[in-house]
């Protein structure tokens, strides 16, 4: 599979997992306060997208940083952790200042050199999303965000890719959508974008309904497939 780079005009990113490091911010931040992180980290993550399908699936939505909260909150329950709401504030605030992938800022910068549009498409909320352009230092290269909470409607509903086309005055068919999320990826496919993943983890593709038009390790062999 390759992408058709001669039908490309716009480049859309997804921002957690993708440009910032969630897990390993997150676990960096729980461990200081409890001895073993990574359970609860991988809790919370899973029940955070699972709010925010649920959002989707019952018409009731709940900003990004809540349910991130939210989800904190239930997955130290389950593991029986106790930490007080102020700390529980602290560890979910790490959101605000998670560490970027250190192939994000040349990348961007190639890809905005190389003329192609370049956006951040994402569940978080606007200032969420701000945080992470100015803490990658991208902002010369990337034209706008665009947010979930725009339309209140979370990834990978086709709305919010449909609304990233508008927004970016594409057509669907000439954006390609850079994810590590697979479900965002999937998502991105079915509104009818091109779709890359950023097999950050190596881990084995999900076959559940086809492939990506191109899976890569990290950025600088996605961006290498520009220049084929």
């Amino acid at each position: 599979m390759a992408v058709a780079v001669d039908d490309i005009e716009t480049i859309t990113f997804d921002s957690f997992t993708t440009l910032v490091d969630v897990l390993g911010s997150t676990d960096r931040v729980l461990r200081q306060y409890v001895d073993d992180p990574d359970p609860i980290v991988t809790r919370w993550r899973t029940r955070a997208v699972e709010y925010r399908m649920l959002c989707n699936f019952v018409g009731a939505y709940e900003p990004y940083q809540r349910t991130t909260r939210q989800a904190l909150k239930y997955a130290l329950a389950v593991h029986d952790v106790e930490l007080s709401e102020e700390t529980i504030d602290a560890v979910a605030n790490v959101f605000r200042q998670l560490d970027v992938f250190g192939d994000v800022a040349d990348s961007f910068e190639q890809l905005d050199d190389a003329g192609y549009d370049l956006y951040i498409v994402s569940n978080g909320e606007p200032e969420l999303l701000d945080a992470i352009v100015e803490r990658a230092d991208v902002d010369d290269h990337v034209i706008d965000t665009i947010s979930a909470d725009e339309i209140e409607i979370y990834k990978p509903d086709a709305a919010i890719y449909q609304h990233a086309s508008n927004r970016t005055d594409t057509p669907l068919e000439n954006v390609v959508h850079v994810a590590t999320p697979w479900y965002d990826v999937f998502g991105a496919m079915n509104a009818g974008m091109q779709a890359v993943w950023v097999n950050r983890q190596d881990l084995p593709w999900e076959t559940y309904d086809g492939e990506p038009d191109l899976i890569v390790d990290d950025l600088f062999e996605f961006v290498a497939a520009f220049d084929e």
